[in-house]
């Protein structure tokens, strides 16, 4: 009998769900190459990296290494390996699980995450995308919905989508994402329904290139109807040159990559950091003259656990971001941009051919789109 097929698994919702209940179960990474990241949802003192060929090496010594005192996660590349580690130390005593896919699976993991729903609205989830600090949206109203921020894999938001009897009517962006690959265009194409950007978001900014993604245009005042609501689009240009939000009328505000809760976006990542940061003063100054205080702000990305509220999710009224995010605080235009300016830095090289995966100039294989969106990201000014 094979020894790991009665090996049990876990896949990476359920350690997320698992870590978050306060369970005090520890990861085991077996990889020898972990640059690439790893599952960082469990404080350091409870995450051990050893290689599996050290780990077989061993012998009963490994709890001299790593003590059999507790539930562990076994971690792989793709939850092969790992079954075998966990069979090995289940056989010594402990009590391992091997994740499920492994950092492939980890890398795509999204939590569901209900929002207070805005008025008109039947639905708001915010999806969590733990390992890349990403988030994604699906609003919806009397059966129509629309999804905000896809990653390429959006299985998940189409299966909350069914379990509520939602159907789909478009996909937006709020940006032409750099650090991720989209699935809007691919998403938007299968359902046959629109996707949302913003034309100067169509654009490769390094040379000039036009995208080959069909697309509406996300225009200033643009509004996307699901139901009986709208999204209506403005355009906050700085992180990108189409950056827009998405509003809900004075509830919700999906600001994309415009401003985070503790921080805002990178105006650097295009290599126009002075030209941007100018754009990015300009939509900072209508937001404050425009949102309402009371208005509820959901980003696309956070940075750590200090950015979530205690029900775990990411957002704050536009009150609470005035008061405690800097940069949005900062009430000169001068001392705004030397604040910017001493932020910003070279972006992730990997960053360029991303932004060109997702404006259709570059097919790649999955096994490269993978290795892609591995990694957190690194679009806000910190």
């Amino acid at each position: 009998m094979n020894p790991t097929t009665s090996v049990p698994e876990l896949s990476a919702v359920d350690l997320v769900e698992r870590v978050e209940s306060g369970d005090p179960i520890r990861v085991l990474d077996i990889r020898g190459n972990i640059a690439s990241g790893r599952v960082d949802i469990v404080p350091d003192e409870r995450y051990v990296n050893l290689r599996g060929s050290e780990i077989m090496g061993m012998g009963d010594r490994i709890q001299q290494a790593f003590a059999a005192d507790g539930p562990v996660a076994v971690v792989c590349e793709r939850g092969n390996s790992s079954k075998q580690i966990a069979a090995y130390l289940n056989g010594r005593g402990y009590r391992a699980a091997s994740l499920r896919g492994g950092m492939a699976a980890w890398g795509m993991a999204v939590i569901a995450r209900p929002l207070p729903r805005p008025a008109g609205c039947d639905l708001l989830l915010q999806f969590d995308r733990i390992a890349k600090g990403a988030t994604g949206y699906l609003i919806a109203s009397k059966g129509k919905g629309v999804i905000v921020d896809p990653p390429r894999k959006a299985q998940p938001y189409l299966e909350a989508a069914k379990d509520q009897g939602v159907t789909i009517v478009a996909v937006a962006d709020t940006h032409a994402h750099a650090d991720y690959l989209s699935g809007g265009p691919s998403l938007a194409h299968a359902l046959e329904i629109p996707y949302y950007l913003h034309p100067r978001d169509a654009i490769l900014p390094y040379d000039g290139s036009p995208g080959r993604v069909a697309f509406q245009a996300a225009d200033d005042g643009v509004e996307i109807p699901f139901g009986a609501a709208a999204l209506r689009v403005m355009h906050t240009p700085g992180h990108t040159e189409g950056s827009v939000s998405y509003l809900v009328g004075d509830a919700a505000a999906l600001t994309g990559d415009f401003i985070f809760v503790n921080s805002i976006g990178r105006p650097d990542l295009g290599g126009k950091a002075e030209e941007w940061t100018k754009e990015l003063w300009k939509s900072l100054e209508r937001a404050r003259r425009e949102w309402k205080r009371g208005t509820m702000l959901y980003p696309a990305h956070y940075a750590s656990d200090a950015e979530r509220e205690a029900d775990r999710s990411v957002g704050r009224s536009f009150a609470a971001i005035l008061e405690g995010n800097a940069p949005v605080g900062i009430a000169d235009e001068a001392a705004f941009t030397a604040w910017v300016m001493k932020k910003v830095g070279g972006s992730p090289e990997v960053y360029k051919r991303i932004k060109a995966v997702n404006l259709g100039l570059i097919d790649v294989w999955d096994e490269e789109a993978q290795e892609l969106d591995c990694g957190r990201n690194e679009c806000a000014l910190g």
